[in-house]
């Protein structure tokens, strides 16, 4: 039975946190609205969507045809979240408004947001980690997998949205009091990280 607050932490932290998804919806909506900002939301959470089943499908055969990796798989699940956790601690807002200058709307499109989601880093890693760390080891039916892979894919498009809705007024939020809330993120990340050997 696998920690369910370890796990929601580890989902709400690293969907709700500054990354590439959420910064373009702030940006998008910043700069053309939030009803033009939402087809890159909607975007990207088809393609958090699809790298989740991606990953699911990936992590299934090799629990299958490598049993033994599942170990191996939770340690680097838990020094990754680990990274996440120093990442946080040490980060700095990373909002610019010189990136508002450019008017190319292309950004707000549904493709935009679903091919960001192929060239983003923190979500294929996310994706992998999330499926291999909390959900394969427990779980691997099909119906589950795609219930998982909603469940976070609709977690992230609430995290764009929030971003998108409450652009401006998170990010003095965050700037002001920002060295506490990135403590605060990396010692649940760090919770997350040990809970996983408990």
């Amino acid at each position: 039975m696998p920690n369910f607050m370890a796990f929601l932490s580890y989902i709400i932290i690293t969907t709700y946190t500054p990354g590439p998804n959420v910064i373009m919806s702030m940006s998008n909506a910043a700069k053309y609205g939030l009803k033009k900002a939402l087809p890159f939301n909607l975007g990207a959470a088809i393609g958090v969507f699809i790298l989740m089943l991606l990953s699911s499908i990936f992590s299934v055969a090799l629990y299958k045809f490598i049993p033994s990796i599942k170990p191996v798989l939770t340690y680097i699940g838990a020094i990754y979240i680990l990274y996440l956790a120093w990442k946080i601690f040490k980060s700095k807002t990373s909002y610019d408004d010189k990136d508002n200058n450019n008017n190319n709307k292309t950004t707000t499109s549904i493709m935009s947001g679903l091919l960001l989601q192929f060239v983003n880093p923190k979500v294929i890693i996310f994706c992998i980690t999330t499926v291999t760390t909390f959900i394969i080891p427990y779980y691997n039916s099909i119906i589950t997998l795609a219930l998982f892979s909603v469940a976070i894919a609709l977690t992230g498009f609430s995290a764009t949205f929030c971003w998108a809705l409450f652009g401006s007024v998170f990010q003095k939020l965050l700037m002001k009091n920002e060295k506490i809330i990135n403590t605060v993120m990396a010692l649940l990340l760090v919770y997350c990280a040990v809970s996983l050997f408990l």
